[in-house]
């Protein structure tokens, strides 16, 4: 009998100066909407205060050239920093 494998991509995205990087990261995300399952976007934020710097989770789904494009292009942004793996179950 074969082995059910799992596997799922998991990418995090830290966004260093929200406010000036968050339209480039927000128009990559919509457009490479089609491989995004599920997404996680947090920041520390309470009444007046807003953390310059958020954290999004994504699970990617499909073509993986489009997971490693998506990657790069985020990093091509000043202040953003992805990264994403594969995760076997």
């Amino acid at each position: 009998m074969a082995k059910d494998i799992t596997v799922r991509t998991v990418m995090a995205i830290l966004v260093d100066k929200r406010e000036q990087a968050a339209v480039e990261v927000q128009k990559l995300l919509t457009e490479y909407g089609c491989y995004i399952k599920t997404r996680l976007g947090l920041h520390e934020g309470a009444g007046q205060y807003c953390s310059p710097v958020g954290l999004i989770i994504l699970e990617l789904v499909d073509d993986e050239t489009k997971h490693e494009e998506l990657c790069q292009k985020l990093n091509a942004i000043d202040g953003v920093s992805a990264k994403y793996m594969k995760l076997e179950i």
